[in-house]
């Protein structure tokens, strides 16, 4: 029995205080409040004491830039179920980036717990010097915490430089807040930013990271701590490539006008008359050059017409040269001069012609040829084909050879 009790009496310990806990929360608003922030740095306290350790054993063993990853990791496992809080990230690949100037915004000190779910390996983080003589001052020396003095802007340079080529030397980031403080208001809002961050991105050529986790008023502020999802977003996105293809323009034409030697405005109004002549001539020039396309190609139709037109004509004169032709080989001679057939014999008779003018009869004939063509053309236009008074007392022959 006492061996039981033994067992027991411990547990009743740790229970009480449990169940105390408990009923104060469940009392009101402001109980649950102080109950929830008790526990969230019960949970930081435990993780802090177990990291030291870890810390002093990766530094020793070379792995001194993912003390951080480790003891981030491990607290949002811890913090994030005792509380019941989660947190769901957008863009996580963008964390891959080293070396990198990761920027986030900062409202408070559950911060810390989003840095436990989206701290990448070898990061390191930037604090201001009074941290380091903290009880946190010899974990974050060995986890390769860099310290700026803001106190004094010359150290504060030095430092940043340094880090920049630590950076780049041990292909590490730097987490960093350029906000400076914290700022948690019910409206999403954000301070100015500090520009060392931007001096230490654009001096060591090292690319920034910016990291946005959405405000989160309703699930903590002063009195309230309640239970919830926390949206971060890393990076940026395709709706955001308008905006920063209009910035990054802005800045290039602005280096471009300081780098550019100035113009006067009388130069720049000579240079506006010169483009306006250029393009007028350009566009009188291409006018023209319609114009004329469209008078080749109306002289292109006027010659095919003319081409059209003469093929007519000749086709057409073709049928009457034929006719001509058919005409001529049907004239017919006179039979002046020439006898009659002899029936008897069955026989053509030889002309009688007076061998003493042939010579007058041959000149004769070939005037009555060409007459009596003339008569033939005559007779024959009447389209009928059949013989005509005209045609009495001739003989038809062929065409003379």
């Amino acid at each position: 029995m006492s061996f039981l009790l033994s067992l027991f009496r411990p547990l009743a310990y740790i229970s009480l205080p449990v169940i105390l806990a408990r009923t104060i929360s469940s009392s009101s608003p402001t109980g649950q409040y102080y109950v929830r922030r008790g526990l969230y740095i019960g949970c930081m306290t435990a993780i802090a004491t177990w990291g030291i350790v870890v810390a002093a054993t990766m530094s020793v063993a070379g792995h001194r830039y993912d003390v951080n990853w480790v003891i981030a990791r491990a607290f949002y496992a811890l913090a994030g179920n005792v509380l019941g809080i989660s947190v769901e990230v957008e863009g996580e690949e963008h964390l891959l980036t080293k070396p990198g100037v990761i920027l986030s915004n900062h409202q408070s000190m559950l911060d810390v717990l989003f840095v436990g779910k989206l701290m990448p390996k070898r990061t390191s983080i930037m604090a201001k010097k009074s941290l380091q003589y903290t009880p946190l001052g010899p974990f974050m020396l060995m986890s390769g915490a860099v310290f700026i003095d803001r106190g004094n802007n010359a150290r504060a340079v030095r430092s940043l430089d340094a880090a920049g080529q630590l950076m780049k030397a041990r292909k590490i980031s730097l987490w960093m807040y350029p906000e400076g403080t914290r700022n948690l208001s019910q409206e999403p809002d954000m301070l100015p930013f500090k520009k060392g961050a931007f001096h230490l991105a654009v001096q060591s050529g090292i690319p920034i990271v910016p990291i946005v986790t959405e405000n989160y008023w309703r699930i903590y502020r002063e009195g309230v701590f309640g239970r919830g999802l926390i949206k971060v977003r890393e990076g940026m996105t395709v709706d955001d490539v308008p905006e920063l293809t209009k910035r990054v323009r802005d800045l290039m034409m602005s280096a471009l006008r300081d780098l550019s030697v100035k113009v006067t405005e009388l130069e720049l109004s000579a240079s506006s008359e010169r483009r306006i002549t250029a393009a007028g001539v350009s566009h009188a020039t291409h006018v023209r050059d319609v114009e004329g396309e469209i008078h080749e190609n109306e002289e292109d139709g006027l010659r095919q017409e003319n081409l059209n037109s003469r093929s007519e004509t000749l086709q057409g004169s073709a049928e009457p040269s034929n006719a001509s032709t058919s005409i001529t080989s049907t004239q017919q001679v006179p039979t002046e001069g020439v006898t009659e057939p002899d029936q008897d014999a069955g026989l053509f008779s030889a002309p009688d012609v007076n061998v003493s003018n042939a010579e007058d009869n041959g000149t004769a004939l070939d005037t009555r040829r060409r007459t009596d063509s003339s008569v033939s053309l005559a007779s024959s236009s009447n389209g009928t084909g059949t013989e005509t008074e005209e045609d009495e007392g001739m003989v038809i022959v062929g065409r003379p050879t």
